[in-house]
Order: structure tokens, then sequence, then C-alpha cells
């Protein structure tokens, strides 16, 4: 039981470190690269890995299953990637952005009850609550919030809303499904969708005519190897192991990690901050605890 539970934290802590690390490298790719040009390169990257491996696993997916596996790229992956980038592309207020995606457990939980009839105990939907009102009292901490690009904020709430779905689905209609059986067919499914826009784009001319599109380009193909693909495979495991609501937590771990890079900078961090953190943790095992 021990050792079960140190590898679903260990899982946590690491896409906590993988996602809250993507938003950095997504504003760095940003210098060069459109939203919709690193959301199209992230994704095919992450499927092109995957390829391989899908060819094998698509056929132990029940046939029944398919479509499910299918949507849940679309939601988990392909859509969110785009959303998100465009949204970081616009200026996005940091503050505002870690709030609504921060979002997640509470809308696994409400969508959950309403359309997949998800019973949930009084216990899980304190910790998440809890963690939330930590989450929010950090962001404001932060400096306030910004209601300037609400339009593009409203993207990231629905990337947040199709998360949820998508955690739900998985949870509910895919429970008999291997975890890297659906993270790799998903995606690669996504690859030829990805690969449409990318040459509509003209990224490989772009590429060609500019010398500094380069390491963006790199940076956008890392986003997809590590934290599309790799932490997908993750998040799916995590699913498996220790349910939806918990793996749908590590969006409140994200600005923990956002403060180790401001420390890793030289910022200060205050009082007020440390004891949201643990406010935030606590949420997150009280949301956990047996």
């Amino acid at each position: 039981m021990l050792k079960h539970k140190i590898i679903n934290w260990s899982i946590f802590i690491f896409l906590s470190v993988i996602w809250g690390t993507s938003f950095i490298l997504m504003k760095i790719a940003n210098e060069e690269l459109t939203g919709i040009e690193i959301g199209s390169i992230r994704i095919f990257a992450a499927g092109l890995v995957f390829l391989p491996f899908s060819i094998f696993h698509l056929p132990k997916i029940p046939r029944g299953k398919l479509l499910l596996v299918i949507v849940s790229g679309f939601l988990g992956s392909f859509f969110p990637a785009y959303l998100f980038a465009i949204a970081i592309e616009n200026k996005i207020d940091s503050s505002l952005a870690g709030i609504l995606n921060s979002l997640t457990p509470l809308l696994v939980i409400v969508i959950g009850i309403i359309f997949f009839k998800s019973s949930i105990r009084r216990k899980k939907i304190t910790g998440v609550i809890v963690g939330f009102i930590g989450l929010v009292i950090l962001s404001l901490s932060e400096g306030g919030i910004s209601l300037q690009n609400y339009a593009f904020a409203s993207l990231i709430l629905l990337g947040t809303l199709m998360y949820a779905f998508n955690i739900n689905i998985v949870s509910k209609y895919l429970k008999e499904v291997e975890p890297m059986h659906i993270a790799t067919v998903s995606l690669s499914f996504m690859t030829v969708f990805a690969g449409i826009l990318l040459w509509y784009q003209g990224v490989g001319i772009k590429l060609q005519q500019n010398n500094n599109v380069l390491i963006p380009v790199i940076i956008a193909a890392l986003l997809g190897i590590i934290a599309s693909a790799l932490a997908t495979a993750l998040f799916y495991v995590l699913i498996k192991r220790a349910g939806g609501l918990f793996a749908s937590l590590v969006t409140y771990a994200i600005p923990v990690v956002a403060i180790f890079w401001g420390v890793s900078a030289g910022e200060q961090v205050t009082i007020i901050q440390i004891a949201c953190l643990f406010m935030i943790l606590g949420g997150v095992y009280l949301a956990n605890k047996n």
C-alpha cells in the first residue's frame, strides 16, 4: 500500500514539474512562432514519437472503445494544446490563467456528477475546495488579476472544460484499456490533423527562411515529446491507479513549480505565498486521503 502511494505521488510530482515548466517554454517558443504553430508542432511531434507503438497497440483496443480513445485525444491533448498556446500568445494574465487552469478538479467533480452520475465523497470535495481557495489567494498575492484579454482567458477555461470531460471519460469508460494504449493511439491519430495545420501554416518554409525559428521549433517539439507524449501516458497511468480526481489535482501543483522557478531566478517569496502553498498541498492531501 505504501509503495503504491509512493509511486502515485512520484508520478504526481513529475507531471507537476513537466506541466509547470511547459508554460515558460511556450512563452520562449512564442517569440518566433504563433500559438497555432506551437500547438501543431507539439501535437505532431508527440504523435510521431508514439506512431510506432500505436501500430502494435491499436489491435489491443476493443473496437467499441476506439472512438472514445480518439475523442480522448482531441479533448485531452489536441484542442487544449492550441487553446493554451493561443492564450499565451495573446499575453493572457498568468495569475488568471493559473486560476482558470486549476478549475480542472472542481469541473471534474461537477461534470462527473451531472453527466457521468459519479458519486464523490464529501472529504474529497472539501480537499479540492481548500486547495482552490489557497490557489486563488496565492494568485492574488502575486499582484492581482487583470481582466484585459478576457476573451483569450476564455480559451483556457474551454481547455480546462475539455480536460475535465476527458478525465471523466477515461475514468468511467476506458478503465479496462491500458493507459499506454490510450496515449499512443489517441496521439498518433492527432498527427494527421496537426500535420495538415503545419503544412497550411507553412512552418517548413518559415524554418528555411529564418534561422531564428530553429530553437523555438525544437522547444515546441520537446514540449510535444515530453509534456504531451510522455506526460499524457503517465497521466492516464495516474488516473487508472489513483482516480481522475487525484490526477486532476496536478493543476494545483503548477503554481508551486512556478514559484520554485521564481526563487531560482532570485525573486522574493512572501509568508502569505508560503502559507498558500501549504494550503494547496493540504487540500491535495485531504482530497486523496482514505
